[in-house]
């Protein structure tokens, strides 16, 4: 999954420091997050990219709860090819939102309303804690940064595969990680010449 994090100042939401439902379903609390997917430019870059938007002051389980809501939004979602979803994330309601893709056959649009429960993601959330959690503290201590130029967003790309989805979970990737593994791998390929 390709992932842009953007923090931003917002609607009022539940204090950060737990995962945990901290207001009832019916409640009317702001959302924690805002998680939509971006359709590729080109046909040649594969998925929509994921933009997780947190709102006020982030911590690793309010990051983690959002980019589980990210993860079951692409299961929820369905195998549908060039699928957009929009997802509101609630601490108590999960993330609800709906999803829409052109037909293959027609070229008609469809949509589909999608609910992801607050104890899905919560486990989910969890996981994602257990398998990459110093990666996703790394996120927020970068977002939280005092010293981000005036006027820019607060914002943060990487990568990751969620475990059970493909490989492994890769944790945090960026151009310098890439290269790096390119030159490990292309002095292994010479070692033994």
């Amino acid at each position: 999954m390709d992932i842009l994090v953007l923090l931003e100042d917002g609607p009022e939401r539940a204090p950060p420091g737990t995962l945990a439902p901290t207001t009832a379903p019916g409640d009317h609390a702001g959302p924690l997050a805002h998680v939509n997917s971006v359709a590729p430019a080109t046909p040649f870059e594969g998925a929509p990219r994921e933009v997780v938007t947190l709102y006020g002051t982030p911590d690793a389980e309010s990051l983690a709860y959002a980019l589980a809501a990210a993860v079951e939004g692409q299961r929820a979602g369905g195998d549908h090819v060039g699928a957009i979803r929009h997802l509101g994330v609630y601490a108590g309601r999960g993330a609800v939102g709906d999803a829409a893709w052109r037909d293959e056959r027609t070229g008609q649009l469809l949509t589909e309303d999608l609910e992801i429960p607050a104890a899905r993601l919560h486990e989910t959330a969890l996981r994602l804690l257990g398998d990459t959690g110093s990666s996703i503290r790394a996120m927020v201590a970068g977002l939280l940064m005092p010293d981000w130029p005036e006027g820019v967003r607060r914002a943060i790309n990487f990568s990751f595969t969620p475990a059970g989805a493909r490989p492994a979970l890769a944790g945090v990737g960026s151009d310098v990680d890439f290269l790096d593994s390119i030159r490990e791998a292309d002095g292994n390929l010479f070692e033994g010449d």
